[in-house]
């Protein structure tokens, strides 16, 4: 069964933008397109790409990718509780809270992200791994 997981604005960045990880972040896509991990977002990630998709490529280029994405990438949402849940939790920034906390509600089993501070404030029943963690796990 394929794993399933939450890709952070961040790792999507680095793969979109071709950043530095770029190398690393298309192999995590490559893993999403042949199934071998189900992937998924939150709109808030969505807007968060848009944003910095539509500065380097522009409007046209960005909706072609965003849209490319959806069709390898699941979006979810979350209700009330769990974004109140979220605002009570310990993860101290709140886009980062409300998209793991999200990723809970949905039951995924790995949070893809760079970012070390999220890292530090995770629980052990959502683990926050680098790309680079997921890919060794995923080798397992």
């Amino acid at each position: 069964m394929a794993f399933k997981i939450f890709l952070d604005a961040n790792i999507l960045l680095d793969f979109t933008l071709k950043r530095d990880n770029f190398l690393v972040t298309k192999k995590i896509m490559e893993c999403t397109v042949d199934g071998r991990v189900k992937a998924h977002v939150t709109p808030s990630i969505i807007q968060i790409l848009g944003y910095w998709l539509n500065k380097a490529y522009g409007a046209t280029k960005t909706k072609q990718i965003l849209v490319a994405l959806s069709d390898d990438i699941k979006i979810i949402d979350t209700d009330h509780h769990h974004v109140v849940m979220s605002l009570h939790s310990k993860i101290t920034d709140v886009e980062d809270a409300i998209q793991y906390y999200s990723a809970l509600h949905h039951q995924l089993d790995f949070f893809i992200s760079s970012d070390k501070q999220l890292k530090k404030q995770s629980i052990s029943v959502l683990p926050v791994l680098t790309v680079e963690q997921f890919l060794r796990q995923l080798e397992d």
